[in-house]
């Protein structure tokens, strides 16, 4: 096998992955309406841990991509979960990473990309975006018409 073949055979990283797995969610899900359920019971804050682990996001710098207060965040680790609306919050974060990695290969060039300014998206950082639905959307629109070769 070619190492080309060796790399495209990578598997892409899952949301689930993304927020720590079985080990912190206590459930893999498959599905969206299984994702309604652990939004609704609310994300462990172990998650947040995780996905800073794997993305190299510092704590800031996912508090404001996810439109939470980083004491807010601090607080919700001492208490061990995130309310329903946070739990959405860091969904949608890992939502956008995953497909980024998915697009692009690799978790460091989509970390690159979330930190660089964008034309296509106003002159602002991906990142910067992700704090809303509509801002996320924009995200992932731009995201497909990369993988398809359009980017304008």
């Amino acid at each position: 096998m070619s190492p080309a073949v060796a790399l495209s055979a990578t598997p892409s990283l899952a949301v689930d992955d993304l927020l720590g797995g079985q080990r912190v969610l206590a459930a893999v899900p498959h599905s969206a309406l299984d994702w309604v359920a652990v939004i609704r019971r609310g994300i462990p804050a172990a998650a947040v841990d995780a996905l800073t682990r794997l993305t190299h996001l510092s704590q800031a710098e996912l508090a404001s991509a996810v439109g939470i207060p980083e004491r807010t965040l601090a607080r919700r680790k001492r208490e061990g979960r995130l309310n329903s609306e946070e739990s959405s919050r860091l969904l949608r974060l890992a939502r956008v990473v995953a497909r980024g990695e998915e697009v692009f290969a690799g978790l460091d060039a989509t970390i690159d990309w979330l930190k660089s300014i964008n034309a296509s998206l106003g002159g602002v950082t991906p990142l910067s975006l992700l704090d809303t639905d509509i801002g996320a959307e924009g995200v992932m629109d731009t995201l497909g018409r990369i993988e398809h070769g359009v980017f304008a």
